[in-house]
Parts: structure tokens; sequence; C-alpha cells
């Protein structure tokens, strides 16, 4: 078993579930990946104020153009290499899970962020195999456990790697509860 701790960054209105990042930490030789969309609705985005102040900050910056009275937090570094098209993070976040023998996921809170990555692959019933059909959610097994105190998030929240990191953290603290 490889537990794999992951967190996604998305635009949701109801209906879809528009990827922004995704972040992954694997557990058992702490690999990690990263990945933002490059392909993201960024007009919905910038109109999303909650976005713009929290998920905005931590993507690839391109640097303003004052000459258009653009702001620098509004501009997206396409350039930057963890910037990929929506394809090839489908293949390298397939590659990741699949290069592990019998993986688990795991998440925070974890059920929209089941469903933007696997709607990477299409629908569910294209659910490429060997990727696990569900999320196992961190925040139950806390409720299970009592809902104990958690170690706090020094920095970085809403970025979708550190919050995977974090959710590695908050699994061994919840593991050493479960085994006490």
């Amino acid at each position: 078993m490889t537990r794999i701790f992951y967190d996604t960054e998305f635009i949701e209105d109801g209906k879809t579930i528009g990827l922004i990042s995704i972040g992954m930490v694997r557990e058992s030789d702490g690999k990690e990946l990263y990945l933002v969309n490059r392909d993201m609705p960024i007009r919905r985005i910038r109109r999303h104020p909650w976005l713009m102040k929290n998920v905005v900050p931590s993507l690839p910056k391109g640097h303003g153009d004052r000459r258009n009275h653009v702001p620098v937090s509004w501009l997206f570094d396409y350039t930057d290499p963890l910037v990929k098209r929506r394809d090839t993070i489908a293949a390298d976040v397939r590659r990741f899970i699949t290069d592990t023998t019998n993986p688990q996921l795991w998440a925070w809170y974890g059920a929209y962020d089941h469903v933007a990555l696997a709607w990477l692959f299409g629908p569910m019933s294209d659910l490429p195999t060997g990727i696990p059909m569900w999320t196992n959610d961190l925040r139950q097994e806390a409720e299970r456990l009592g809902n104990p105190q958690l170690p706090e998030q020094p920095s970085g929240v809403h970025n979708a790697l550190a919050d995977a990191r974090h959710n590695l953290v908050r699994a061994q603290h919840l593991d050493g509860l479960a085994s006490a």
C-alpha cells in the first residue's frame, strides 16, 4: 500500500470544477508532484475575489505590464515549467499514482478534490486502471478519532503542494493517535 496525499485548487460553479493546480506527495518515498493547469479559466478566476486573494498569489507569476495598466497579480507565467496543459497533467498524475503499489489517495475534505482529479481523465467511467475510484478523507479520520487538535499549517495555505505536504503531516499525527 502506498499512501498519496494530495490537494487541488479549483474553481467551481455548481456545474463544473475547473482545475487550477494539483499537488501530490507520496509517503513511501517522499516524491512530490506540483502542476498548474495552463488551460484554467483565467477570466473566471479573475472575477472570483476569494481565488484572487487566496490561490492566485501562489501561482507562477509573470511580470506586470504598466503600459497596459495590468497589475502583476493578474498575470500568469505560461512559460514556467510547472505550468502544463491539462492532458499533460493527466499523464503526469497517472504516472505518479500508478508508479506505486496499491495506491491510496488521501485528502482533507477530499470530495471535490477527487472529482477534480478524476475529471482529468474524463468521465468517472474512464478512470484509468490503477487510479483509485475514491479518496480517503483525513477530515473523516479526524472525526473518527474524536476531532483531536491537529498541527497547524505554518505557511502556504491554498498552495496545492503545501497543502498536500500538510495533509501528510496531519495523517502522521492521526496515525500516532490511532495507534496510542
